[in-house]
This record gives C-alpha cells, sequence and structure tokens, in this order.
C-alpha cells in the first residue's frame, strides 16, 4: 500500500493540560481511596471541549490565508538573535513536560513525563526531557563540583584521585546516543488502564546524545584492580545521596562513562549538571545526576535505591533486587491515547522501540488486536541500547481497530502482552512494566487506552 493513492486523513492532538494544580490534589486524594475517577471525568471534559473546533469547515470559493497576502510577507521581521537562547514557536506551547496526575504527593521528589506523542525521530529536545528526583533538583556551580574515585579498601585501586570538571572535559571523550527509561515506567497500569494519554503512559522515556569520559579511561587512571573490584558504587550530591550499585563488567565493556554533555551543550539543570554517569540499557535510577564520588568494592552495596526501592514484587510475595536492565519494549506514539482521527483515509501509524540489551531488529503492528501483523518500517539509525522509529502505512475505514505494537531485539527476545507479562510477574509490581501497549480507536475516531484480557 502506498499513501500517494488514498485520502490523507487528519488527526487531532491529544488535551495533554486537561490537570491544573487542584486538580492534581484531586486525584491525589482519591488515590488515597483506590479511585480514578477524576482523571476520566477531567480528560472527557476536555476532549469535547475540542471536539467543535475541529470539525472540518466547507469548502469555500478560495483559502484567504493563500489570497491574502500576510503580515509577516509584508514587512521586517523580529532581529537576528533577538533573545540569545532560542525558544520554540509560541504555536508549540502545548508540547511540555509534564508531571504526573497524582503519582507523587510532593513536588520535589517528583516525575515529569515527555511529550513523545508530539516528538519526531528520536533524539528528545533537552527541554522535553523527563524528569524523575528525589529531593528536587540543583544548579550547582561546576568550578566547585569534584569527582572523587576511591575503594572500598586501598587495596582495590593504586590511587584514588579526584577530578575537577576543567579535568574531565580535557581527557578524551565520546558522544553517543542513549535512551533513559525510569525502572517505573508505565508502572500505573500493572493491574488495570489509569491514565488517558501516551505522555502518561510511557513518557518516563527520552533519548539524547550524551558526550563523556568513559569510566574505564578513569579507573584505568586511578590503577583499579578489574579481578578483584567488581562492583562501582555511584553517589550522587543531591539532598537525597542517591546511590547504586553497577556490575563492573558494565564498566569493562566500555559503554559506561560520565557526561557532562548531552545534545551538543551542557547537561541541563534538571539532568544532573554538570556531572551524571551513563549506564546504557540500564533503568534511569543508576544514572546517577550531580555524580560525586565511585568507589570500587568486591560485591554489591545493598543501598537503600536497591533493596527497598526499585525491586520487582513477584506474586508470591517474594521480590526481586537488582532486575535493573530495561528489556525490549515498544509503543505506537501516533494514533495514540486521546488523539482522534477526524477522516477515512491514509494514516502513518508511529511509534518507538528499544531494548536494554542491544539493538531493535524488528517492530510488528496490528489493527486487529493481534489477529495479523505486518512488519513496521524501522527508520535509520538503528542504534545499540537506543530508541528507534518505527512507522506503518494504514488506512482506516472509520470501523473501530486495536492497534499494538511487539518489539523483537537482537537477541531475539519478544516483547510480551499484558496477558503473558502477568503470568509471570502479577499485578502487583511497579517496575519493568514493558508489556505490549493497546489503543482502541473507536467509530468516532477517539483513540482511548485499553487493555486486552
Amino acid at each position: 500500500m502506498t499513501h500517494s493513492s488514498l485520502p490523507s486523513g487528519r488527526l487531532r492532538p491529544a488535551p495533554e493540560n486537561f490537570l491544573d494544580g487542584d486538580g492534581i490534589r484531586a486525584v491525589v486524594d482519591e488515590a488515597k481511596q483506590g479511585r480514578r475517577d477524576f482523571v476520566r471525568h477531567a480528560f472527557a471534559a476536555a476532549l469535547a471541549g475540542g471536539a467543535a473546533a475541529a470539525t472540518a469547515q466547507p469548502a469555500s470559493a478560495g483559502d484567504p490565508n493563500i489570497l491574502n497576502l500576510p503580515e509577516h510577507s509584508q514587512g521586517l521581521g523580529q532581529p537576528v538573535a533577538a533573545e540569545g537562547y532560542g525558544k520554540p514557536s509560541k504555536y508549540e506551547a502545548n508540547v511540555q513536560r509534564r508531571p504526573s496526575p497524582g503519582l507523587t504527593q510532593t513536588t520535589q521528589a517528583s516525575v515529569s513525563f515527555a511529550p513523545l506523542q508530539s516528538l519526531f525521530g528520536i533524539v528528545t529536545p533537552s527541554g522535553l526531557h523527563f524528569e524523575r528526583h528525589h529531593q528536587g533538583w540543583w544548579d550547582i556551580d561546576p568550578s566547585k563540583h569534584r569527582l572523587m574515585i576511591n575503594g572500598s579498601d586501598d587495596s582495590l585501586l593504586k590511587k584514588p584521585l579526584v577530578f575537577t570538571m576543567d579535568e574531565l572535559m580535557r581527557l578524551p571523550s565520546v558522544s553517543r546516543f542513549h535512551f533513559i527509561e525510569c525502572g517505573a515506567n508505565t508502572g500505573m497500569e500493572w493491574g488495570n488502564v489509569a491514565v488517558p494519554t501516551c505522555q502518561y503512559t510511557h513518557g518516563m522515556l527520552s533519548c539524547s546524545e550524551f558526550t563523556g569520559v568513559p569510566l574505564r579511561v578513569l579507573f584505568d587512571l586511578c590503577g583499579v584492580d578489574y579481578k578483584r573490584a567488581r562492583y562501582v558504587l555511584a553517589e550522587g550530591a543531591d539532598g537525597s545521596s542517591m546511590t547504586r550499585t553497577v556490575p563492573m563488567e558494565l564498566v569493562e565493556s566500555g559503554e559506561v562513562f560520565v557526561a557532562y554533555g548531552q545534545n551538543g551543550e551542557m547537561l541541563r539543570p534538571e539532568q544532573g549538571y554538570p556531572l551524571r554517569l551513563v549506564v546504557p540499557g540500564v533503568q534511569g535510577v543508576s544514572w546517577v545526576k550531580y555524580l560525586r564520588r565511585l568507589e570500587v568494592g568486591d560485591q554489591p552495596y545493598g543501598t537503600k535505591d536497591e533493596t527497598v526501592h526499585y525491586i520487582d514484587l513477584m506474586p508470591g510475595g517474594l521480590h526481586r533486587q537488582y532486575t535493573s536492565t530495561q528489556e525490549c519494549k515498544s509503543v505506537v506514539t501516533t494514533p495514540s491515547g486521546g488523539q482522534v482521527l477526524l477522516d477515512k483515509g491514509y494514516y502513518q501509524i508511529s511509534g518507538l522501540a528499544w531494548s536494554g540489551r542491544g539493538k531493535v531488529k524488528r517492530v510488528d503492528v496490528t489493527t486487529d488486536g493481534g489477529r495479523n501483523w505486518r512488519t513496521a518500517r524501522l527508520q535509520d539509525p538503528v542504534m545499540s541500547k537506543c530508541l528507534t522509529r518505527f512507522t506503518l502505512d494504514w488506512q482506516w475505514d472509520g470501523k473501530p481497530a486495536l492497534i499494538q505494537s511487539r518489539a523483537m531485539d537482537e537477541t531475539g527476545y519478544v516483547q510480551p502482552s499484558t496477558r503473558q507479562l502477568r503470568a509471570v510477574r502479577g499485578t502487583r509490581s511497579i517496575y519493568h512494566n514493558n508489556a505490549i501497549q493497546s489503543w482502541l480507536v473507536e467509530e468516532s475516531g477517539e483513540v482511548r487506552n485499553v487493555q486486552l484480557s
């Protein structure tokens, strides 16, 4: 099927700003009672409010936007570099990262979601990158920031070292594209449908080009004994004292690095400026921000954020620890929840796929709930532990459709259905939900988040 012979369908974006501060507080109160009525009602009202504006207008004798010369074609525009740092168009003001409705009760220990449904390609603009903080963010003076490397005992390395930012930035650097995903991404969907749009179901995910120094380079300067030092403790400088254990084999692979750059500029303060750890393929909590210390040891450190938090509750009551790898996963971003298909005709289904174990090898898409699958196109570049954009041509006939994507990575791992994942993990977990996402396109064209039983 080619789109050239098909009438193109129009799509209305999802109303992402359907909750204000009072609304979020109402969601928090309801969450304590196990209810989500306010979210559903507020979203339905926002969706209905936009319906009239999206109605197609009858054809006229001519389009005034063509017949009348616009203001911007008749005069001088704004001066060059009117603002020292460029900003998006005012007409794109609705494309924002947004806090979760009711996920956390304090603004410092919270999360914001990236607007995946409004983005193109694979790179997340730095200003739209998702955030997760445990005690707020800081804008740290780089001239005073230090990175210390030491051992749990003196025999594990020849000499502890302390680096300034200037010293780090003079060392040989690498630049690589990688995704970063919070382990709790899609976590609200374990038991049932909880949120309406792609931004809230999958938006704790972003992808950037990071620049920094391979950790192996720093450890070699310190003379680390790789035979005995098999684990690394990473510690952040914010008030939560975030600490995580990283296996040494990840460092030895050359993939782990300390980053000061993101998308061609210095890290943003919300992303750990001036220094953060990059651990490709591993859940975001291990990408420690405001990185100030690395300690090598001969056993896992058992920190609070890997023994009490960020653990996987299993059906039998036990829980799993140190399950850090982000398994193969995908999501259709267009069409997705809250969007509205306004016409029958051609649409390009588009989405993102990723795997913490390497490259995405294939993505299949269904529009009938899994009865029939078609292989999607993977857009270049396809890189290891990086987001991959996929697309598929589709002609909507105006009837209900159930859209899903299913990714497979280069190891042969296939993304599971919700039923398959729950058979192993149950419904009471929080982390590492990589189940297939389902979007229902109704006859009205409205797209809803649903789960198949």
